[in-house]
């Protein structure tokens, strides 16, 4: 396929940390009624409104970063511009201690990003600390906005039968990112068996690369690796146990621990991955091209944007040229024939502080984002994660990647198989408890203080006190 010839618009976007109001407030044909503050808001396909208030708020989150956040923020802003937004970053495993006192402080948290489920920023978690937004939801889509939006988006972020926050967009994981260019210089190939992955990982590191790098110190990744693997042994049976529906001590689950433990026995994890977190580590050494090989879902996508891989490169103090990734199937350590499985929660939503300063300004930048074509074709565009508005997609016309030739038949073809999977939560099944059990449990078999038979003895045990 050829190359694509036109830059995508949102990378050309300011990118400064604090993105000020400029000019008066916008007017439009916005036909959509706004019950957050009982005015006019824009259509979900409008590009002008009715603009907030003079505002300034802060914007908690963890993903997917800069620059890719204060883009959003400057798109927004050509709505709305008196409304300054703050993106303030923390890590993924930091984000829980850091926002909680902010939130009870009720100070300082404007707008918050959560998550599925009980796990890091999870909106079962945080939920109490975020307005309603389902009548401004009706408001700007109108009383059919479930048929309009993707369901997990609405499902996994209603809690006690309110809409606690908007889903932006859904990622998927269970799929590895490798290094094309590392790949083609050393002739070596792709591997789609546990054979075939020790070869690479073998021929890489005679030249100083590492093979395949996994920060298995961070144990919401190496549920990722594992949920993988338990869909190469039996697809399907990683959910049906999470919802009660198959037991974790059935065999399928002692074979997926002995595989999960094979990674490390056989030369396929990098020596000390238990020391090393999969952020900032092994993304840095990913991206830096001293990696071949990682586990990285379908938020690595935005990576294959010039700009955007050029920006996190630098993060990874790499002065090097963006290279060509491309996503692969999880290889087939287990035998089976069972490859191109991927697992999806949403991503990332954005909640509303019941203590934000300016709850109708924070209310419409949580809908522009989650809600209007223009948000949403942002988010498709920036290949960070599928849009949750059914009616939008990447426009690939508009999209180019560091090598199209290399990646673009690839990523399309992953991005469609991603969005035809079956029904397979990533993590907004596994409620808090059966979460932390499964990292103990995975750390403590890949270290060899654990075996399989304890490790699913152990989460069936703590299923059952749930």
């Amino acid at each position: 396929m050829k190359a694509r010839k036109t830059k995508l618009m949102a990378l050309l976007l300011t990118t400064s940390v604090v993105l000020a109001a400029c000019g008066d407030a916008g007017t439009g044909s916005g036909n959509g009624n706004d019950a957050a503050s009982g005015q006019t808001a824009p259509a979900a396909g409008d590009t002008a409104g009715t603009a907030s208030g003079a505002a300034d708020l802060v914007w908690w989150g963890w993903t997917p970063g800069s620059p890719l956040n204060e883009q959003y923020i400057a798109k927004f802003n050509e709505t709305y511009p008196d409304v300054r937004i703050t993106w303030k970053q923390t890590t993924v495993d930091d984000y829980d201690a850091a926002i909680k006192p902010a939130l009870a402080n009720g100070e300082g948290v404007d707008i918050f990003e959560v998550s599925a489920g009980s796990a890091n920023g999870g909106v079962q978690i945080f939920g109490s600390k975020a307005i309603d937004l389902t009548d401004a939801l009706k408001g700007y889509l109108g009383d059919d906005y479930a048929d309009k939006l993707n369901e997990a988006s609405l499902a996994s972020m209603t809690v006690d039968g309110q809409i606690k926050a908007l889903g932006v967009g859904t990622c998927y994981a269970g799929n590895l990112w490798i290094n094309q260019d590392l790949f083609d210089q050393y002739n070596v190939k792709v591997p789609t068996n546990m054979a075939e992955w020790k070869e690479a990982c073998a021929t890489f590191e005679a030249n100083g690369i590492i093979g395949f790098v996994q920060g298995a110190g961070q144990g919401a990744f190496n549920m990722d690796t594992w949920h993988a693997i338990c869909d190469n042994v039996k697809p399907g049976e990683f959910t049906k146990a999470t919802r009660g529906e198959a037991e974790w001590t059935d065999e399928t689950f002692v074979t997926a621990l002995n595989l999960w433990k094979s990674l490390f026995d056989e030369g396929i994890m990098q020596d000390g991955a238990l020391g090393i977190q999969q952020y900032p580590e092994a993304n840095n050494l990913f991206l830096s091209g001293q990696a071949a090989m990682i586990m990285m879902g379908s938020w690595y996508t935005m990576n294959c944007l010039p700009d955007t891989m050029r920006a996190n490169m630098e993060a990874a103090s790499s002065t090097d040229e963006p290279f060509a990734m491309v996503p692969i199937n999880f290889p087939d350590i287990a035998g089976t024939g069972n490859v191109g499985y991927v697992f999806c929660d949403i991503d990332y939503a954005t909640a509303v502080s019941t203590s934000a300063k300016d709850q109708k300004a924070a209310t419409d930048f949580a809908l522009w984002l989650g809600a209007s074509e223009e948000g949403q074709q942002m988010i498709a565009d920036s290949l960070n994660l599928v849009p949750v508005l059914k009616s939008v997609s990447p426009n690939w016309d508009n999209v180019t990647l560091v090598n199209g030739e290399k990646q673009n038949d690839a990523v399309q073809a992953y991005l469609t198989n991603a969005v035809n999977n079956p029904d397979n939560p990533r993590f907004g099944g596994i409620g808090a408890d059966l979460n932390q059990a499964m990292m103990d449990v995975l750390a403590g078999v890949a270290s060899g203080t654990m075996t399989a038979e304890e490790g699913v003895a152990h989460l069936a045990e703590v299923q059952a006190e749930q």
